[in-house]
């Protein structure tokens, strides 16, 4: 590969050199990468290694403080007198207010607290959103990856059933007095149901992507007790964060100071499960670039203990490179989408389309430096995110295959049933929430959302995974998803060409058209010219 060879060859992939050279020793006779000493790899990124480690640190002894506060007792470290720091301001000169003498001392007022003042009355909905998020997280990788033809349910439930529940919570909000929020809903729902419509005619080849994903997943049964597990260590996680959460709840803070600590927090946990995703994310693509290479996981090449190795990697040299990604991929993704999904369907609007390419320039210069395609470098050759990420595109790029990468939808789909998975967990606890305690059902409600959409995420990305190391083979290597599934790889193959055919035409037509606008020179008449003559040969 050619980041391999550009000053990082002390950091060797455990499989051979080139996936050429890979299919090489794995057929030859009596030699095998299995009895080669995995190498040794340097640690990367330490930098935000660092920091999220602090950041785990600081925000964890920040959400015990404030569990612990109103655990049992309304402020039990008298942290209340710190919200009148936030209290509207008293100009120079105004006179003070009047200070009402305090109530005589009672026995009966200092033993009754309020159940709304205390940790332990909000905790029990995050438990139950935890349980939700759990069970849907692990129903929807037994359904998705536990049997071949999954990939073509997870489509349909993401792209059927997303619009539909969105106008449902939207009416519940509605109901329940909250008009803000039902109008966030329905927009949501109203472009989720535009993007699909832009993007219906690459369903298809979105649906073959997913159901060879879920395939090689199928094939691979031991990720997916990685990913049960590491649903766990998330679930460990949320335990802290709601116990502290659960004290913002019950702490009151003027001036929609709860609002913004919540936002703070869920900061926070978006990050750490972020991490935690795409510590799966690198230890699939590991697995199943190997498998590729090699020909099959029961190939006598093989490397020993693969999974073992992949999660070693993962979570101590590549880790820092995980960190720094995860904190700018998913929003980048997300915006890329949105931009191409508009772009296709402008038109001839001269005006919005120059303001869309422009933005679209700007998303496309930020996806060369983060992008999912990095962490496959990653588990291969364990180089730093930036440069993982810059050599995956220009891979792209240099091949052609990132013509068919922007064609395929399969990254939409999976966060359409990341949000669905979210969106469920949110409702039951919001409802419940509702009948208990209405002034509390958004707060609780949207932080649990969040909760949900971490968990499913956690098993949505060994999908994820999957997909993006078919495209980096694909691009490295066509002859290994030959290998692999031939039929595939003619399918594969016809649609890149005709996405390059397509991308063609685009620009000749856009050429001309801005050509029509100008004055009949000589350069104008000869490229048209030129033109007609390659169109008749």
């Amino acid at each position: 590969m050619s980041s391999s060879e550009e000053g990082e060859s002390a950091n060797p992939s455990p499989c051979p050199a080139g996936p050429a050279a890979a299919a090489a020793v794995a057929g030859a006779a009596g030699v095998g990468v299995g009895a080669a000493a995995w190498p040794r790899r340097r640690c990367r990124d330490v930098f935000w290694l660092v920091v999220f480690l602090l950041h785990l640190l600081v925000f964890g002894g920040a959400l015990a403080l404030t569990g612990l506060n109103r655990f049992g007792q309304a402020d039990r470290f008298n942290i209340d007198r710190f919200t009148n720091l936030t209290a509207a301001p008293r100009f120079a000169g105004s006179p003070e207010p009047a200070r009402e003498a305090p109530p005589p001392p009672s026995l009966e007022a200092e033993e009754v607290t309020p159940k709304s003042e205390l940790t332990e009355s909000y905790w029990p909905y995050y438990g139950a959103a935890g349980a939700v998020g759990t069970a849907l997280a692990w129903a929807w990788l037994a359904a998705a990856a536990g049997k071949k033809d999954g990939g073509r349910v997870v489509m349909r439930a993401a792209v059927h059933s997303l619009t539909a529940y969105l106008a449902v919570v939207s009416v519940l909000c509605f109901w329940g007095k909250h008009f803000f929020w039902g109008v966030a809903f329905a927009v949501g729902g109203a472009l989720h149901f535009l993007y699909v419509m832009s993007v219906l005619d690459r369903f298809p080849f979105t649906m073959l992507v997913l159901q060879k994903a879920v395939r090689m997943v199928w094939e691979l049964p031991d990720v997916m007790r990685i990913a049960y597990a590491f649903v766990l260590v998330m679930l460990c996680w949320m335990a802290l964060w709601s116990f502290g959460v659960s004290g913002i709840l019950a702490f009151h803070i003027p001036n929609g100071g709860q609002w913004w600590a919540l936002l703070i927090f869920s900061v926070s946990l978006f990050w750490t499960g972020a991490v935690l995703s795409n510590t799966v994310h690198v230890i699939v693509s590991g697995m199943v670039f190997l498998v590729l290479i090699h020909g099959g996981q029961a190939a006598a090449s093989m490397p020993p203990k693969p999974l073992l190795k992949s999660l070693q990697y993962a979570v101590t040299t590549s880790f820092g490179s995980i960190c720094y990604g995860s904190l700018f991929t998913a929003a980048i993704r997300t915006l890329r989408w949105e931009i191409r999904g508009i772009r296709s369907k402008i038109g001839n609007n001269e005006c919005l389309l120059c303001c869309v390419d422009f933005l679209f320039h700007i998303v496309e210069t930020l996806v060369r430096f983060f992008n999912k395609y990095a962490y496959v470098q990653i588990a291969i050759n364990g180089q730093s995110f930036n440069r993982s990420a810059r050599d995956a595109w220009e891979l792209f790029q240099s091949t052609g295959v990132e013509a068919l990468v922007a064609y395929d939808c399969s990254g939409a789909v999976l966060l359409m049933s990341t949000i669905l998975g979210g969106l469920i967990t949110g409702t039951c606890t919001g409802v419940w929430t509702y009948f208990k305690q209405s002034d509390k059902a958004i707060m609780v409600g949207s932080t649990s959302m969040l909760m949900g959409m971490i968990l499913v995420g956690v098993t949505v990305v060994v999908v994820e995974s999957a997909v993006t190391s078919i495209y980096i083979c694909y691009a490295e290597d066509p002859r290994l998803i030959q290998r692999w599934d031939p039929d595939f790889f003619d399918q594969m193959s016809e649609a890149l060409h005709q996405r390059l055919q397509y991308r063609s035409a685009r620009a000749h037509q856009i050429l001309n058209s801005r050509l029509d606008q100008l004055p009949n020179t000589s350069i104008s008449k000869n490229y048209r010219c030129s033109t007609f003559v390659q169109r008749d040969i």
